[in-house]
């Protein structure tokens, strides 16, 4: 679902909040203990913090209990995210935030900049979409590979792009 805003172009699809779940057996052992765990605030100004970004986006799939796979897919969608908003935002924050609901856990990662903003958030997540050299499947690809994806992003103020996986879905 797409809804374009005053001057403000955002992207959301559905909130799938806890009561939305469907009830499922836990995949790992202990899933839920991390959910009062503080949220991880991690900076985005140079390309050693890209890589810090990756690794602490790992160790919390790892505590949140995520299989490989899934690990893989929130490591990689995390990246893309930080990586445009070091490059095209001039750097940015990111937030880790642990989620539990019924039978399952999940990670919330929350990439703000105050960069100048996606004028066509519609147009910048379709395949083939790019601003420089790159292949253009990133903030799309991220999206397909999140269970919840949303963009908010005002020209000239910067974008914030949240994106949950859950453990059981």
């Amino acid at each position: 679902m797409i809804r374009l805003a005053d001057r403000t172009t955002s992207t959301t699809t559905p909130w799938v909040g806890e009561q939305h779940l469907a009830p499922a057996q836990p995949q790992h052992q202990n899933q839920n203990q991390n959910q009062d765990q503080a949220p991880e605030r991690h900076t985005l100004s140079t390309e050693e913090d890209l890589l810090a970004v990756r690794h602490a986006v790992r160790a919390a799939t790892v505590r949140a209990g995520f299989g490989l796979i899934d690990q893989t897919r929130i490591v990689t969608a995390a990246s893309e995210l930080a990586r445009n908003a070091y490059i095209h935002g001039g750097g940015g924050h990111l937030t880790i935030e642990y989620l539990g609901c019924k039978g399952g856990s999940g990670l919330r990662l929350t990439i703000s900049d105050a960069g100048p903003g996606i004028p066509d958030v519609e147009a910048a997540l379709a395949d083939g979409f790019t601003t420089g050299a790159g292949l253009g499947h990133g903030l799309g690809g991220a999206r397909r590979l999140m269970h919840d994806f949303s963009v908010h992003s005002e020209v000239g103020k910067g974008t914030t792009v949240t994106a949950t996986r859950w453990t059981a879905q």
